[in-house]
């Protein structure tokens, strides 16, 4: 992955990019890891998709891969910055009228003296997040082991999705901490409608 970045980096059609670890997310520390299972989530134009599909160096992750995964997403709602950029630009149209699956994003950079109280809060929002009516599958996603952590989740459809984010009563009281305490440096969230998937690597989770 650290050699594929610079490749990544000189593609011209890639807006923006990022390698991530995957893990449980049961407690966003790094025993959850899974060395198995890793990712890339980029921009791209639709029209390049196919062809970066065949490039480089998504084969030579086939070479040594046992299964693979790929989805497609529009972005149907963002907030935040990911290394001080807003990656997911939304067509307000389209958003309006998605009525299919969802995927959603969640990203934080913690701040370093936080962690632990971070570490402390999370536990009982995945068990919640397990639990969810509608949640289909969930992974722990993360730039480094500490510190730059976040979730990946596919949902029935954005009522589900929206209930458990804004009743959850676990949820709610880590949002609520989260804006009391400050923790994070930097945050995103972003909601996707899912206009394609391909393989099983994620949904055997």
């Amino acid at each position: 992955m650290a050699s594929d970045r610079r490749k990544l980096k000189r593609d011209q059609r890639i807006q923006f990019f990022k390698l991530l670890g995957t893990g449980t997310g049961d407690t966003f520390t790094p025993r959850d890891a899974d060395p198995t299972l890793w990712g890339l989530l980029l921009t791209i134009e639709q029209a390049d998709l196919e062809y970066f599909d065949q490039d480089r160096v998504v084969s030579s992750w086939r070479k040594f891969s046992t299964s693979e995964s790929r989805m497609v997403l529009s972005p149907i709602s963002a907030h935040g910055k990911w290394s001080g950029k807003e990656p997911f630009h939304v067509d307000q149209e389209f958003a309006k009228e998605w009525t299919g699956q969802i995927a959603a994003v969640t990203r934080a950079r913690i701040k370093w003296a936080e962690n632990l109280k971070f570490w402390r809060s999370v536990p009982p929002v995945i068990a919640s997040l397990r639990n969810a009516d509608g949640m289909l599958t969930a992974i722990g996603i993360g730039e480094a082991p500490i510190g730059l952590q976040g979730t990946f989740s596919i949902w029935r459809d954005r009522g589900v999705m929206r209930e458990f984010a804004y009743k959850g009563a676990e949820h709610a009281e880590v949002i609520r901490r989260t804006h009391a305490r400050n923790w994070y440096a930097e945050e995103l969230f972003a909601h996707f409608a899912i206009l394609e998937a391909r393989g099983e690597a994620l949904t055997q989770r």
